[in-house]
């Protein structure tokens, strides 16, 4: 072992700091004699610098075996002098590290207060990012030129356009933004039932926000395409005197006084909020304190989660776009199964003050839309750094509908387009991109055990809901299977942080792997729900866009839930035809690429305008 001052002449100035300030006070002798090589605390002695191990004893008391027994947990093994030495001197060197949740000194922590360290996706090598700088296009942002179409006469044709057409007639006074709203209010209070897919109606607020849209316009003064446009919020994004309840029981009437950063933009750019959209409890999955929220084209499975319902919503026309999140999948799975364009944005480019906290350094708010175009008119909206979220940031979103595709580079893994869950629409995609003039490159990725990175993921959220975790709260909700929160929060408590550390290491190494890979192609092509990917690119922040162009067969309903022989999922026969999305990954901050070559992929599929029989 290194001798005292040895250790302090090495040790980080961070933690020697925590030990001054704890050996700062008055020390209080402890009954019995610890074996060598632990201090005794006592009155600190002029001169001597402080130490571990010196700290007023606290917490309750260990024993060798129970260390044996967590030893088990970490996956380590100790010899029994170990063992004795740790028990021994546990409650004066590491049990005063908790004093903050539950000692005499604790210290709250609110939902606001972020890590002081905070994730840089774009912290990469010089070369890599200078070769990604040079590829990105500048902040210039230019809309399709196609001519409006005229305004049908059937309100369940103008509520399943775009919004890129909804805007035209929006903006020409063909179709006034009040009318809009009262299509798409009516369309909830008839198809919802069977959908679950909104927790709130705002009709009261849409009407006086639509008709104020209509003045403003007839008195030329229009904000931008999303004037007058509704649409819909995953009910994690606070609005002033609108209850935003998280998908949980015991927030089911929290109403927050402020807008979102998101929703502030949206209602600045003039678009008419007309319903908080469902979530699975706490972001996870797709079953929430109404009930389960299920696909539209599919009625008898869930919609997949957690932004079941803006993937459900707005597949079924019951909002023009909605906002959804991701974390580990959320965005992408519920675009995928209902048929949807979901666009997760490089992480920091959107902020997200006021939005539910699951993990400070993975979610991201992203729009899902009908098709690409108008999740881009969406991205340039909510786009941009705030105050209240320390990992926004200032960056240039270039985008051009007509912009040309050929010459780019798509990177693949071979190995994954021949397996499940790849599908041959999956295929299908990286051949018509290949006909469009890009160019497709194989690349791989290390063998490495990429669901370590979920360390982080786990560590966090079990962070951010501590307080309902430890009261009790998480016990009310619906679901409490062991792949729900509730299990996963306790568990999370005996996560190493060690382990954290090593984890948050491995990131850093895995978004070097992802920068190489993007110094030789200019976006990926991935099967959608490809497990290594989601993990990979959510904790590397590079951002996706979810399309869909084709459909496949089921003969089984899907789920985001561990089998459980008890609720045993629905079959079909003969198997049921469903949308099936595939996924474009790109450059750290380049949504303007995947944007283009999202809209050539799409024309070219030409199935973006199919709708869900019955809605």
């Amino acid at each position: 072992m290194k001798r005292r001052r040895q250790f302090l002449i090495t040790a980080p100035l961070g933690m020697l700091a925590a030990a001054g300030a704890a050996h700062a006070r008055r020390l209080l002798p402890q009954e019995g004699t610890p074996p060598p090589g632990v201090a005794t605390p006592g009155v600190a002695t002029p001169g001597a610098p402080p130490t571990f191990g010196a700290t007023e004893g606290f917490g309750p008391a260990v024993s060798p075996a129970t260390f044996a027994a967590a030893e088990r947990l970490m996956q380590v093994t100790h010899t029994p002098a170990q063992r004795a030495m740790m028990a021994a001197s546990w409650r004066v060197s590491l049990s005063s590290t908790m004093e903050r949740r539950s000692g005499p000194r604790k210290v709250a922590l609110a939902p606001d207060v972020a890590p002081a360290t905070v994730w840089r996706p774009a912290s990469i090598p010089p070369a890599a990012q200078d070769r990604q700088a040079a590829a990105r296009p500048r902040e210039r942002f230019v809309r399709s030129r196609a001519p409006g179409r005229p305004l049908p006469a059937r309100d369940e044709d103008i509520a399943h356009a775009p919004v890129t057409q909804l805007a035209r007639w929006i903006e020409t006074r063909v179709l006034g933004a009040e009318r809009l709203a009262r299509i798409y209010i009516e369309r909830i209070k008839r198809l919802d039932g069977a959908l679950r897919s909104v927790i709130t109606l705002t009709e009261a607020h849409a009407l006086q926000r639509a008709r104020q849209a209509d003045r403003e316009i007839a008195a030329g003064r229009y904000r931008g395409p999303l004037h007058g446009i509704p649409y819909g919020v995953k009910d994690l994004l606070d609005t002033a005197g609108i209850r935003t309840t998280w998908g949980a029981e015991f927030y089911r009437d929290r109403v927050p006084a402020a807008d979102a950063a998101v929703v502030a933009r949206l209602d600045a750019a003039g678009a008419v909020l007309v319903a908080k959209l469902s979530l699975g409890a706490l972001a996870l999955n797709d079953i929430w304190f109404g009930g389960q929220t299920m696909n539209p084209w599919l009625p008898q499975e869930g919609a997949s989660g957690s932004s079941a319902g803006p993937g459900a919503a707005t597949a079924a026309a019951l909002v023009a776009f909605s906002i959804g999140s991701e974390t580990g999948g959320s965005i992408v799975s519920p675009a995928m199964r209902c048929g949807v364009t979901g666009l997760r944005p490089t992480y920091g480019r959107v902020p997200r003050t006021g939005a539910m906290t699951l993990c400070w350094s993975l979610d991201k708010l992203g729009p899902m839309t009908r098709t690409v175009e108008d999740a881009m008119l969406v991205l340039q909206a909510i786009s941009g750094p705030d105050a209240g979220d320390a990992a926004s940031v200032a960056a240039p979103l270039g985008f051009d509908a007509g912009a040309g595709v050929a010459g780019l580079k798509v990177g693949y893994f071979a190995g994954w387009m021949g397996e499940a869950p790849a599908t041959e629409v999956d295929r299908a995609a990286l051949a018509t991109l290949q006909k469009l003039g890009l160019q497709p490159v194989p690349v791989t990725l290390p063998d490495w055990p990429y669901q370590s990175l979920n360390t982080v993921l786990f560590a966090e959220a079990a962070a951010a809901f501590e307080d309902i975790t430890l009261d009790g709260r998480v016990d009310q909700l619906r679901e409490q299977v062991p792949d729900a929160w509730p299990n996963l929060f306790r568990e999370a408590r005996f996560l190493s942080a060690v382990d954290f550390v090593q984890a948050d290491r491995l990131r850093r190494k895995v978004a070097l792997e992802m920068a190489r890979i993007f110094r030789s192609v200019d976006l990926l092509l991935v099967p959608s729900l490809r497990d290594e990917m989601l993990t990979i690119s959510n904790h590397t922040g590079h951002p996706s866009l979810t399309l869909r162009t084709g459909s496949v067969e089921v003969a089984q309903a899907r789920s985001d839930w561990a089998p459980d022989p008890a609720r045993p999922l629905p079959t079909f026969a003969p198997p049921r035809r469903v949308p099936h999305g595939v996924t474009l990954i790109g450059r750290l901050f380049d949504e303007g690429t995947l944007g283009a070559v999202g809209m050539a992929l799409e024309r070219a599929a030409g199935v973006a305008a199919e709708r869900p029989p019955g809605f």
